[in-house]
């Protein structure tokens, strides 16, 4: 399976959870993007489940200098969430971390701010969240997520992917009630590698994703 692009994905990624939704297994939903890939499959998923579309911005934790070398992420005010194992290997401590987090942060806020045009994050007490993005490799971006979102009091929490590494998925079996991905190739490098077009998303692609939600 390859999809064409983020709303191709999103369309199958929502018609696996309308099957859900029919079953009574996604009351109150509320959809929960991670953006930037995120938003374009998560505006299909609030669509077709007739669910308000918020984000949830994450940002991962590079090692310094190999920032694409990912070593945890950041949701929220939350404190960092590190790969511990990976930070051994790497001869690398929190406070080595201390700039890149900082760095991060910053970032996450202003997108925040970009995003939000000053709404409040939503509640999500009581609701079905489900925190969707483009795919899952590694997992440790979900994993915050779905933590950030867990110490908000959901009644459920669900993450929804149209694509991921099996074993990934499998491992945020315990942070997520549920996990739904379609399409779980047993060869898995990268997200990107099954999408025919992968490009970029920019913050007014998001913007305009949540304005017609």
């Amino acid at each position: 399976m390859r999809y064409r692009d983020r709303a191709h994905a999103g369309r199958e990624l929502a018609a696996a959870l309308a099957e859900l939704r029919d079953e009574g297994a996604l009351p109150d939903p509320i959809v929960l993007a991670l953006p930037r890939g995120g938003a374009a499959v998560a505006a299909e998923v609030a669509r077709e489940l007739s669910a308000p579309l918020d984000v949830l911005v994450v940002r991962k934790i590079g090692a310094p200098h190999h920032e694409e070398f990912g070593v945890g992420a950041i949701a929220g005010d939350d404190p960092p969430l590190l790969d511990r194992a990976t930070l051994a290997h790497l001869d690398l401590s929190e406070d080595s971390l201390a700039p890149v987090v900082d760095r991060e942060r910053q970032e996450l806020r202003r997108r925040e701010r970009r995003y939000r045009e000053g709404r409040p994050p939503p509640a999500l007490r009581g609701r079905t969240v489900l925190v969707v993005d483009d795919g899952l490799a590694t997992g440790s971006t979900a994993r915050a997520a779905l933590r950030h979102v867990r110490g908000r009091g959901p009644a459920r929490t669900v993450l929804a992917v149209p694509v991921g590494a099996p074993d990934s998925l499998d491992a945020l079996a315990t942070e997520a009630d549920l996990v739904v991905c379609p399409y779980r190739p047993a060869v898995f490098s990268a997200v990107g590698q099954w999408y025919d077009d992968f490009g970029q998303l920019t913050d007014d692609d998001v913007l305009d994703a949540l304005r017609r939600a």
